[in-house]
């Protein structure tokens, strides 16, 4: 399923990509990213996962689940130490950099909320549309 896309901008390059954030709590997810490209995985808590594997609904997923899931479409793996990368030069997205254009683009804004300014908690972000969902080996 694809989102409308926001616009972010990469502090490295400078140059603008899509993105959408995820609320895992409401999606009873856990989450990841890939420690190569801007692939993000998305398990859910409410499906039959791999045996042995317990995941916390709204935050990233363990790093005991790493080795159940299978490589990244890049060839990359998804890692619980990962963060969202920009899809042009690669990089880590700071979650405090990324400050300035989620707040800037969220229309709860307005009415007081706030970016968590991390990437461990509820929110994660899809980079455009690069995700993918319950990818158990």
């Amino acid at each position: 399923m694809t989102r409308e896309l926001e616009t972010g901008i990469c502090e490295h390059c400078r140059k603008e990509f899509g993105y959408y954030l995820v609320h895992n709590g409401f999606g009873d997810t856990a989450y990841a990213y890939c420690d190569r490209c801007s692939y993000s995985v998305y398990l859910s808590v409410l499906l039959k996962n791999p045996s042995g594997v317990s995941l916390p609904i709204g935050k990233k997923m363990p790093e005991s689940v790493e080795s159940f899931l299978k490589p990244c479409p890049c060839g990359g793996s998804f890692r619980t130490r990962a963060s969202p990368r920009c899809p042009h030069c690669l990089e880590p997205i700071s979650p405090t950099f990324a400050t300035r254009y989620i707040e800037k683009n969220a229309s709860g804004t307005a009415k007081g909320w706030r970016w968590q300014q991390d990437w461990d908690d509820v929110y994660s972000m899809v980079i455009e549309n690069l995700c993918v969902d319950d990818w158990w080996k």
